[in-house]
């Protein structure tokens, strides 16, 4: 994980996340802009990461509390990998505490994000159960793999 609140206080700081879409059709402006502010942070992780095509590598991996390499899923705030590759994509594995899973293509030049305000990523994901009785569960691991070949990833991660 990136800096222990031991190094630094224990107060933590406000993390800003700005998104802007700039678009114009036919002259007309289609563009937006949201921000979201994330309060309490104390770790953060950035880092680029090589990204193998010949199996899947381990990107982030969350538990019910802290531990060496491991985020406590109540604590994660915001999640962003952008695959730094011009030519290839990268496939990117979510898995929550059930073992339900999801796979996203990241293309190359672009970004997966994912959020949790207040709560963390926890009771956040269901990929195998009816949308209309989901049964929740916590985030427990995110896996990428390059597909035709080897790729770069940049990933933020900001917690509580």
């Amino acid at each position: 994980m990136g800096r222990s609140s031991k190094f630094g206080g224990t107060t933590g700081s406000t993390l800003t996340v700005s998104l802007n879409e700039k678009c114009s059709i036919d002259s007309r402006d289609y563009g937006g802009r949201t921000t979201i502010t994330y309060t309490g942070i104390l770790d953060v992780d950035r880092r680029i990461m090589h990204i193998d095509s010949s199996g899947e590598s381990t990107i982030l991996t969350a538990g019910a509390a802290p531990a060496a390499g491991v985020w406590a899923a109540s604590g994660l705030r915001y999640i962003r990998i952008a695959n730094l590759d011009t030519t290839n994509f990268i496939k990117i594995r979510v898995a929550n505490e059930d073992d339900d899973e999801y796979m996203q293509v990241l293309e190359a030049g672009s970004v997966f994000i994912m959020t949790a305000k207040t709560e963390g990523m926890v009771d956040v994901l269901d990929m195998k159960d009816s949308a209309i009785t989901p049964s929740l569960g916590d985030l427990q691991s995110i896996k990428a793999q390059a597909d035709t070949a080897d790729c770069d990833i940049e990933i933020y991660v900001a917690g509580t």
